[in-house]
């Protein structure tokens, strides 16, 4: 069982939940950047929930299948079609051999996750099908896919058409966005002030955002507190010695403008970091469009971990209601 690119869309990959374990060596962990998306479509389809399907942004790509299948959509929110005909998404949909799947224009959020039944079967590099182009690891031959690609199918799971998610359980963020932060090792090189007004400025996404990580515009320059820099800090402040970079650390070049490490991001580096988003909200990051607007909000490590906690509960929650 197979389905076959038409058109790929605007960056359609295929992805999974990554590949953990490779960080130390400079291989971040990949895999979807809205990973409880990811999760709840293959869900709905029946599959392992870190099965392989595709993530597309902004625009859906245009597919046919060889076979029967079900599928699921879901993310980003945008018309579903089969040969024309809208279907609904957070909803397993039944497919037949030689039915066409299209989209319409994107309405909110970023990124679409398209889970297939029996999973995206490409060979796995370290572990995972998730593509990474810059080591061309995973995807077709380390690639995004492309027109014409005939992407296999592994054995159909357990779902069954018509499941669905219900409203109150599918996460997009709101407008505007709130990201909360840990506040982290290099908070003290900020002025009161500085760390105060960061926080209560309001920042844009910038255009230049994707899996590596999102940029953010519009707040004041940060002031750094004076000290004389350290041999091989460079002379710029928010320069460091090399460091290591945690998922959602929060870089800011030049303390103009921060950046969001994502999934494909380096693991270390000689800029200067004032924290990181908490887990939980990782996944929101990966949903918003160029210009959203943002707010950082700085929380203690109790919260973030009982921030962590809701969103397993919410999936325990899906995963009850699908069974």
């Amino acid at each position: 069982m197979a389905l076959k690119i038409l058109n790929p869309g605007l960056s359609t990959s295929i992805q999974d939940l990554g590949r953990p374990g490779y960080f130390h060596l400079g291989i971040p962990i990949g895999g979807a950047m809205d990973r409880f998306a990811m999760r709840v479509a293959n869900m709905l389809v029946g599959n392992n929930e870190d099965a392989a399907g595709l993530e597309a942004v902004f625009m859906g790509p245009e597919i046919t299948f060889t076979e029967d299948a079900l599928i699921a959509v879901t993310g980003a929110e945008l018309p579903v079609m089969l040969d024309g005909v809208e279907q609904n998404t957070w909803t397993a949909i039944a497919v037949k051999k030689g039915q066409t799947l299209s989209f319409g224009f994107l309405q909110s959020g970023a990124r679409i996750y398209i889970a297939v039944s029996g999973g995206i079967d490409t060979p796995e590099a370290l572990g995972s099908r998730s593509t990474y182009p810059i080591g061309a690891l995973g995807g077709v031959d380390g690639r995004n896919v492309a027109a014409g690609d005939v992407l296999p199918l592994g054995k159909s799971g357990h779902g069954k058409a018509g499941a669905t998610v219900a409203p109150a359980h599918r996460r997009l963020p709101a407008n505007p966005a709130v990201l909360r932060m840990v506040k982290g090792l290099y908070w003290h090189r900020l002025t009161e002030a500085s760390g105060e007004q960061f926080l209560n400025d309001e920042w844009k996404v910038a255009p230049e955002a994707d899996r590596m990580g999102y940029r953010f515009r519009g707040g004041k320059p940060l002031e750094f507190v004076d000290r004389e820099q350290p041999f091989g800090a460079g002379s710029d402040p928010s320069n460091i010695v090399d460091g290591c970079y945690s998922y959602g650390s929060i870089q800011v070049p030049g303390g103009t403008e921060p950046i969001v490490l994502h999934r494909d991001a380096v693991s270390g580096g000689g800029y200067f970091t004032l924290g990181a988003i908490i887990s939980a909200d990782m996944d929101y990051i990966g949903q918003l469009q160029p210009h959203t607007p943002v707010k950082f909000e700085a929380v203690s490590m109790e919260d973030a971990l009982a921030a962590r906690k809701e969103r397993h509960q919410l999936l325990d929650e899906i995963r009850a209601s699908l069974a």
